[in-house]
């Protein structure tokens, strides 16, 4: 797409920091990190949505941000690392090209994911959300 920000990068119309490539994925480090050293991996095809993005593009994705994870993990001396997709606006994507967040955690690092939790109000009522589930699949 000629106006996707990622194909852009791809394309090295917009310069990157790349820290891995191959023929179909790149890897490149995040301007807006969330912790120093986060890191996107991002397929060099344009696939957007996740649910439209071809299998064997999603496993090399997280093949990569397995590699990405490790080598934080040994660079940084990372003690953990958060892999993540963001699907959609309201699940907070920003950029519709499909891509993975690789960021690596330490205990001290400040930043703390606020899951907030909700609770079901009974079994039944999740045992439906299940059914509605299995029905799709």
């Amino acid at each position: 797409m000629s106006d996707c920000i990622f194909c852009k990068i791809v394309e090295k119309e917009i310069p990157s920091t790349i820290v891995f490539e191959d023929a179909d994925v790149l890897a490149f480090m995040d301007i807006g990190p969330i912790v120093k050293g986060h890191a996107l991996v991002i397929p060099k095809q344009h696939h957007d949505p996740v649910t439209e993005t071809p299998d064997e593009v999603l496993a090399k994705l997280f093949l990569t941000a397995k590699k990405i994870a490790k080598a934080q993990m040994n660079a940084f001396g990372a003690q953990g690392v958060n892999i993540m997709q963001n699907n959609g606006r309201a699940a907070g994507q920003e950029v519709e090209h499909i891509h993975v967040h690789v960021i690596p955690r330490f205990e001290e690092d400040g930043h703390h994911w606020n899951w907030n939790p909700k609770r079901y109000d009974d079994f039944d009522e999740m045992a439906k959300l299940a059914d509605q589930l299995r029905e799709q699949l």
